[in-house]
């Protein structure tokens, strides 16, 4: 079996150039030479002993192996897969110019696909105890606050979007409310507004805005702060977890700003929205993105098994479990 001396000075020239050339952190740099130490172990321990031998395969091969622990080391999660690939990508691409390697085999291996995780979603009922006890009853910051988070529950919005309208980018007309929202590359679409969400942001525009607005310098925003001018992203999330705290919420603490989008699309879909109509309203370019929110949790699972197999539960009504 060959030593790693030549792939050992070949990761050697690429750490003093992610060192030197890019300047990359101390921490950084161990996570890199560990992914890669462990990959010329691989590499050695296949017979390989240079970055010219290696082909697309070995890189493959290697994937599967930290997946799995087929080399006789712990087994890696595709996060930390993925990071090994990345940084196997990074020094193979190095090679090539460096005259090490004629091609670069690593250039097709893609990093493992991380499981999909369940969006956060709150319950009905919990998006009600937020909008309804999270908010303090009068005033002006309380009024722009209950419009907030109304409307992102009403609309679905990222908090970017929301705090990015201005005033004439909602219509509140009753029962033809919209509001014109701007997405990621600043596409535009429209998007419903109900009338709990119109009534709350009509009774901040007329009651409260005008007194936010009088401490600024004139913006045509539509949510303010305190100094009169257009409420931060890092405000809003503050609006939302303050509310959620307010309220009681058992995942207070988990409560992000796309915790009302999740729930928006949720709630729909589960009350029989067609899954392209929710794909517009969220604004994803592709409906794969919305699929996520059809997933269906292990608790629900169970509270549907439960309450329909007919020997799921002894305790049902006229059911008998006996032989």
């Amino acid at each position: 079996m060959p030593d790693d001396g030549a792939l050992g000075q070949a990761l050697d020239a690429y750490l003093a150039h992610l060192d030197v050339e890019r300047g990359l952190s101390v921490n950084t740099l161990a996570a890199y030479r560990r992914d890669l130490s462990r990959y010329v172990d691989f590499l050695v321990a296949r017979g390989i002993g240079t970055p010219a031998a290696v082909v697309e395969r070995d890189v493959e091969d290697y994937v599967l192996a930290v997946r799995t622990g087929a080399d006789g080391r712990a087994a890696l999660s595709a996060s930390s897969a993925a990071r090994g690939v990345v940084a196997i990508r990074g020094w193979h691409r190095f090679c090539v110019p460096e005259g090490l390697a004629a091609q670069d085999p690593a250039r097709e291996v893609h990093p493992p696909a991380r499981p999909k995780r369940l969006p956060k979603a709150l319950s009905v009922d919990d998006v009600r105890r937020l909008l309804e006890d999270g908010v303090p009853s009068d005033g002006p910051v309380p009024l722009r606050d209950r419009a907030l988070l109304e409307l992102l529950y009403s609309t679905g919005a990222r908090i970017s979007e929301a705090v990015g309208l201005d005033v004439d980018d909602i219509d509140l007309t009753p029962g033809e409310g919209a509001v014109r929202l701007f997405g990621k590359g600043s596409k535009e679409r429209i998007v419903p507004v109900g009338s709990y969400a119109g009534q709350a942001v009509e009774a901040y525009v007329v009651r409260a805005r005008p007194a936010l607005a009088a401490a600024g310098r004139g913006t045509p925003a539509l949510f303010l702060n305190v100094r009169g001018a257009r409420l931060s992203r890092q405000s809003a999330w503050a609006v939302l977890r303050s509310a959620a705290d307010r309220a009681g919420l058992a995942a207070a603490a988990h409560v992000s700003p796309h915790t009302l989008r999740h729930s928006f699309a949720t709630h729909l879909l589960q009350g029989g929205a067609d899954i392209r109509v929710v794909q517009e309203l969220l604004g994803h370019a592709s409906v794969t993105t919305t699929q996520i929110y059809t997933m269906v949790t292990p608790d629900l699972l169970r509270e549907v098994y439960i309450a329909n197999h007919p020997r799921a539960t002894s305790s049902r009504t006229g059911q008998s479990t006996g032989r």
